[in-house]
């Protein structure tokens, strides 16, 4: 069987004077190495797409993290300047892919800025600034720093017994890459608690019921996801599921190209 197919929303990106729809290489990568999948970027647009034509072409979807923010408009809030950068483009296509994909039962892995998506697209909340509350720790990427430092595996997260990440990487402390400066305030109704910081920030999720792998993750396990066992174990677990919707879908048989007559 060829290698399944999964989506992953673009944002809109701005180079050289023109928009751009760009997913970053590590969100690929991890896909094709870590979880032995084809990855396919579905184009940001605010109005265009068709979520159910997109997941009728794909076997999973991987929503990525963004330097940019769900709008507060979306969970019930005003949008202040501090609350941005913003991706109206990014939120229109994110967040009707999930609301589908779990409709349907197709595998999802929903990472940092997706796992914000994954809450608000489900009724949540999400909170700002998270650093300045009191007892909360600063989870933003360290400054003036490069990639791989900023990306390095420094915080503990508690990953509940019996849970779906537990299955996949086992349940208890396990040291991730977590950077962010919003989290989730309102968790949605559709959605339980996985794992926690040792502040109490959500750091993991999964969808209540949901007959295929439906988790969120505000940690980074794309950027190590080749050298990082919990990273690879998360990844893999991803692909299996996706490999398992693959495996379970009709295929049309298809008729070989005709052939000239010599």
């Amino acid at each position: 069987m060829p290698r399944p197919i999964i989506a992953i929303p673009a944002d809109i990106r701005e180079f050289d004077g023109t928009s751009w729809h760009a997913v970053q290489l590590q969100y690929v990568r991890a896909a094709v190495k870590a979880s032995g999948l084809m990855a396919l970027i579905v184009p940001a647009l605010e109005d265009g797409n068709d979520a159910d034509a997109i997941l009728d072409r794909v076997d999973g979807l991987l929503v990525s993290g963004s330097a940019t923010n769900v709008h507060p408009s979306l969970y019930g809030k005003e949008a202040r300047d501090s609350d941005g950068p913003f991706d109206p483009a990014r939120d229109a296509t994110s967040l009707p892919l999930i609301r589908r994909a779990i409709d349907r039962a197709i595998p999802m892995l929903a990472i940092c800025r997706g796992i914000q998506e994954l809450n608000v697209a489900l009724g949540g909340t999400l909170a700002s600034e998270i650093q300045d509350q009191p007892g909360i720790w600063d989870h933003r990427k360290p400054p003036n720093v490069d990639r791989d430092t900023m990306y390095s595996i420094r915080q503990s997260v508690f990953v509940k017994e019996g849970s779906c990440i537990a299955r996949a990487v086992g349940p208890g402390e396990v040291r991730v890459n977590s950077l962010h400066r919003q989290a989730i305030a309102d968790t949605a109704p559709g959605l339980q608690v996985e794992a926690l910081a040792e502040d109490g920030t959500i750091e993991a999720v999964s969808v209540i019921g949901a007959k295929a792998f439906a988790v969120g993750v505000h940690w980074h396990p794309e950027y190590w996801a080749e050298t990082d066992s919990p990273s690879l174990k998360l990844f893999t677990a991803f692909g299996d599921a996706v490999r398992d919707y693959a495996a379970s879908k009709e295929r049309p048989a298809v008729a070989p190209y005709p052939q000239k007559a010599v």
